[in-house]
């Protein structure tokens, strides 16, 4: 079948181009990727979730186990390697990355240039080991009350991270630089689909919620949460920066994903 219009122009990416873009970026999973431009990117960050819904049950599946047998502790431990191990650490990467040039308090072009760096400074090695010691308490504490309470938080988790990959990359919040991955997602996905998105993976969360009662409304109310951390850092960074980055995005991916979990454990 032919990918270009009648007039010569590319056709629009479909569903399945964009998934296959997102695990191809968003995973260590190995996939085709066919398409590599701006209409399949805008199809991949809708379709994150998705994404966070697998990684979120592999790593749920190693957590959960290591909890029943060795406590909660150790389980969330699990779990949180087995989510940085299945995203290469990207969303820490950028996370750092973000943390170095928001603390560097120089103008956007040499913050910029020091998030490009492949070192890692002050700022981020603090930043990571808070969020990394947040994440591993908060879970921790979510397999202490069962096994699949923690199972459930860690989905919520990885979910809630690529949802603020859609919010990210909204038509109103520009690229910071030209290149990279942040330019080609960057001003792609409508407000709509954001919504969208965002309300379809909270419903099925909800959904899996059913078997722990209270769940249904405490797993898309922390990803409400951890939506609106992400968003918080988001409009620091575009401030800052003049738009995204890739790294960026990781950082509120990270930022998402921590809130949800502080939220879970407020919430009881």
């Amino acid at each position: 079948m032919s990918m270009h219009g009648g007039d010569g122009t590319r056709a629009p990416a479909g569903w399945g181009d964009g998934l296959r873009f997102a695990f191809g970026t968003l995973s260590v999973l190995r996939v085709r990727v066919d398409r590599w431009d701006r209409s399949a990117a805008a199809r991949a960050m809708v379709a994150a979730p998705v994404v966070g819904l697998v990684l979120g049950a592999l790593a749920a599946g190693a957590g959960a186990p290591v909890a029943w047998r060795a406590g909660g502790l150790l389980g969330a431990v699990a779990a949180v390697g087995a989510l940085a191990t299945l995203t290469r650490g990207l969303h820490l990467d950028g996370l750092a990355d973000v943390a170095d040039g928001l603390g560097s308090g120089k103008p956007a072009e040499d913050a910029l240039r020091i998030m490009k760096q492949s070192d890692i400074g002050p700022f981020g090695v603090l930043t990571l080991l808070l969020v990394l010691l947040a994440q591993i308490a908060a879970l921790a504490g979510q397999f202490d009350a069962s096994p699949a309470r923690g199972a459930l938080a860690v989905l919520t988790s990885a979910v809630a991270a690529r949802c603020a990959l859609a919010w990210g990359c909204r038509r109103s919040v520009p690229a910071a630089r030209p290149g990279g991955l942040g330019a080609m997602v960057a001003s792609t996905v409508p407000l709509a689909a954001a919504l969208a998105s965002s309300a379809a993976a909270a419903l099925v969360l909800a959904a899996l919620g059913l078997a722990d009662g209270w769940s249904v409304l405490r797993l898309p109310a922390a990803v409400a949460v951890g939506l609106g951390c992400s968003w918080l850092l988001l409009r620091r960074c575009v401030r800052r920066f003049d738009g995204i980055t890739g790294d960026v995005l990781g950082a509120l991916a990270e930022t998402a994903a921590t809130g949800s979990l502080l939220a879970l454990a407020l919430l009881g």
